[in-house]
């Protein structure tokens, strides 16, 4: 490969960690073409990147952060994540399960970085649309509790209107 394409490349990778908000490390030794296929497949109806490059390029891309030297070992291929951070690292996590020559480095989340155990707890929490939601009832429930003793009192007095009433009614 000629400098400029090692340039292209290096330029490449720079440009895809800007952008994405969690980038996985992953060594795919062993992993047969049909399960790679299969694994980018899988990847890229969530519109992930998976992308094999040279380590020495990935860690020119990574100059001053020394904690991914670690993850520079063996052939390593990089997933980009874009949207959600959590769904790259539950896609690889739950692939590598099913695939042990798939093994998951590390990786870095919206430019922290994290080793193989915490991208695996990354990978257990729920989708952000269910953390937004229970957000969202959070808020929601002291805001209903408030309602409901305001309103107390209010149905209290419609209740004993209404027994009186059917009790005039009754006479």
């Amino acid at each position: 490969m000629i400098r400029a394409e090692k340039e292209k490349q290096v330029e490449e990778i720079e440009e895809r960690l800007q952008r994405a908000k969690a980038t996985v490390f992953s060594d795919f030794c062993g992993l047969t073409v049909k399960n790679m296929e299969e694994l980018r497949h899988r990847l890229r109806e969530q519109k992930i990147e998976y992308k094999v490059f040279k380590n020495t390029l990935i860690r020119k891309a990574f100059e001053g952060k020394q904690e991914v030297d670690d993850f520079l070992r063996n052939p390593t291929a990089l997933a980009f994540g874009y949207h959600d951070p959590a769904l790259v690292a539950k896609i690889l996590t739950n692939y590598a399960k099913d695939n042990p020559a798939l093994k998951i480095k590390g990786g870095i989340v919206e430019g922290k970085v994290m080793n193989t155990a915490e991208v695996a707890a990354l990978a257990e929490l729920p989708p952000r649309e269910v953390l937004l939601a229970k957000v969202v009832m959070g808020i929601q429930s002291p805001l209903r509790g408030l309602m409901n003793v305001l309103n107390g009192p209010i149905v209290q007095l419609l209740m004993v209107l209404k027994a009186i009433e059917e009790k005039k009614k009754g006479q």
